[in-house]
């Protein structure tokens, strides 16, 4: 008899254990599990890790859209402004690590990046001078971007360069 109890106890607490282990949890923020709270882009001039807004509220539009201030800057260059809209896309990653980047067209891309995803973050400002009257993200030169998203954390961005013309000798190339 008493084998018979020491091996429904332990039956018993392995189905507690089980139940405990898939039972659904919330995190300080009463969220459920796998709803990330949004990471907000780093500040310029700041140090350590972004902070993570609390559930439910949107970040302060001069920290989100800050992010791609420089963007196209006279004092910058082309391999800057690329690594600018890397950042801008690995930011987008950070608060939708399911979704990967994003996808689509230029202007598909720029209007996600712009406040056209789930959360309504807008990374890049919807009247930054970059964005042409089409919705695309643009160089300095004013050609659109083109972005070629190699997989869900890989993202190629090209420059058509001076001469306007995608897939000459000019052509700048970002990839991280």
């Amino acid at each position: 008899m008493t084998a018979r109890r020491v091996l429904l106890g332990t039956f018993v607490l392995l189905v507690a254990g089980l139940v405990w282990f898939l039972w659904p949890r919330h995190d300080a923020t009463g969220e459920p599990p796998g709803v990330a709270a949004p990471r907000l882009p780093i500040p310029p001039g700041s140090r350590g890790p972004a902070p993570i807004a609390p559930a439910g509220s949107a970040p302060a539009p001069a920290e989100v859209l800050n992010l791609a201030a420089d963007l196209n800057a006279p004092a910058g260059n082309i391999t800057r402004d690329l690594q600018i809209v890397l950042e801008v896309i690995e930011t987008f990653r950070t608060n939708f690590p399911r979704e990967g980047n994003p996808v689509g067209s230029n202007a598909e891309i720029t209007a996600a990046l712009t406040g056209g995803n789930p959360l309504r973050l807008a990374f890049l400002a919807p009247n930054h001078p970059g964005i042409s009257r089409a919705g695309e993200l643009c160089d300095r030169w004013g050609t659109p971007f083109f972005f070629h998203s190699e997989s869900a954390r890989r993202m190629e961005i090209r420059s058509a360069g001076p001469d306007r013309k995608l897939w000459t000798e000019d052509d700048i190339v970002q990839t991280p």
